[in-house]
């Protein structure tokens, strides 16, 4: 693995204009030297939330959460990978508890780690307003269409 590669997907501009992450994200992922294709990939889901955060904010200004900790879950959700590189192409969900445990070992408060391990659990019962839009980032990013997850995040932002 090249850490000039990683330094690249890193920092360098990319299409269609997808900002850097979060220099604790980044700095972390240098320091893991994660494969480069996660970097990219936490990048575009960081983006995804970046973007998604403002048109919520805008457009339900009364719906309260943390932005910083959706981002930072965007940027650091699939950090287990780095563990399990299998995952990075192929399904699985052994990385996330792996990346849930990776950053608490690397310092990270269990709050902000958190999004690691729940980013795939959107149905929990008592998932977080910022652990639906870290998953919702992850599927637009994707440009995959789940809408039991849509309508989750519909209900916290609009309660019956």
């Amino acid at each position: 693995m090249s850490l000039i590669a990683l330094r690249r997907a890193l920092t360098e501009p990319a299409a269609p204009g997808i900002g850097p992450l979060p220099a604790d994200a980044a700095c972390l992922l240098l320091d893991l030297e994660a494969p480069p294709r996660l970097a990219a990939h936490l990048r575009a889901v960081h983006d995804t939330a970046l973007r998604l955060v403002d048109a919520i904010g805008d457009a339900l200004p009364r719906l309260r959460f943390d932005h910083e900790e959706v981002l930072f879950g965007a940027a650091t959700h699939d950090i287990g990978k780095v563990i399990h590189t299998g995952e990075l192409s192929g399904p699985g969900h052994a990385h996330e508890r792996a990346g849930y445990e990776l950053l608490l070992a690397h310092g990270v408060d269990a709050r902000l780690a958190r999004f690691a391990r729940n980013h795939a659990t959107w149905t929990a019962a008592d998932i977080s307003t910022e652990d639906l839009l870290v998953s919702l980032a992850d599927k637009i990013w994707k440009a995959k269409r789940v809408r039991d997850l849509e309508d989750r995040v519909v209900e916290v932002a609009d309660p019956p």
